[in-house]
C-alpha cells in the first residue's frame, strides 16, 4: 500500500466493487460529470463495471482509496492513459459522498503523483476536469499542478456543453509532492 498523510492507495478488493458501483457509478449526475463516456446502466456484479478487479496493465493503474485512520474504503484513484513512450499519464479520483470535503483529495493526488513520477518514472501527469469542479481544481493546485488552459465547451454533460480545465505537473516540479508519501520499510 502507498500511504499519504490521511489516505492509502491499495489494490482493489472484490468487496470494494459493490460499494464503489453503488455510491460512485450509480450516482448518475456525478458520474456523468466525471467520465467522458455517457452513463449507461450496469447491473451489480457485471464484468462491465468500471470497478471490476482485473490484472494490472501497462496503460492504467487502478487503486482503492482507504482512510488510514480506520481503513475504511473512501473511493477510487487511477492513473489512466499511461503513455510509456512520452512518459505521461492522466489522473482521476472519485471519493464516496461521505468522504468528500475532508481534505482527502489533495492527499490522494500527492500519493498518485508519487506513484506516477517516482515508482513508474513518468515525466508528466495531467488532470482534466470540468471548470465548475472547484474541489478538484483546488486539490490539484494544492498538490502542485498548474492550470494550463481551458477547453471551451468541450464536454457534453447532462444535456449541455461545459468547459474543461487542463492541469499539469512535470516531474521536475513534483519533488515536494512526492516526498510526503510513506513507503513501507524493508524487512
Amino acid at each position: 500500500m502507498l500511504r499519504g498523510d490521511k489516505i492509502g492507495l491499495r489494490a482493489r478488493h472484490e468487496t470494494d466493487v459493490p460499494v464503489l458501483q453503488s455510491e460512485l457509478y450509480d450516482d448518475v449526475a456525478t458520474r456523468s460529470k466525471a467520465d467522458s463516456r455517457p452513463w449507461r446502466p450496469i447491473a451489480p456484479g457485471s464484468a462491465a463495471s468500471p470497478y471490476t478487479v482485473s490484472d494490472p496493465t501497462d496503460d492504467a493503474a487502478c487503486f482503492s482509496v482507504v482512510q488510514l485512520a480506520d481503513d475504511e474504503l473512501a473511493g477510487e484513484a487511477l492513473l489512466w492513459g499511461i503513455d510509456l513512450h512520452n512518459r505521461m499519464a492522466h489522473i482521476g479520483i472519485s471519493l464516496r459522498p461521505a468522504f468528500r470535503g475532508r481534505g482527502l483529495g489533495t492527499d490522494v493526488i500527492r500519493v498518485l503523483c508519487h506513484y506516477g513520477l517516482v515508482v513508474r518514472g513518468l515525466h508528466r501527469l495531467q488532470i482534466e476536469t470540468l471548470a465548475d469542479n472547484a474541489a478538484m481544481i483546488r486539490a490539484a493546485t494544492q498538490a502542485g499542478f498548474v492550470a494550463e488552459g481551458t477547453l471551451r465547451r468541450a464536454a457534453w454533460v447532462n444535456g449541455d456543453f461545459a468547459d474543461q480545465v487542463i492541469l499539469g505537473l512535470l516531474a521536475t516540479e513534483g519533488a515536494g509532492v512526492t516526498s510526503t508519501v510513506r513507503l513501507p520499510s524493508p524487512p
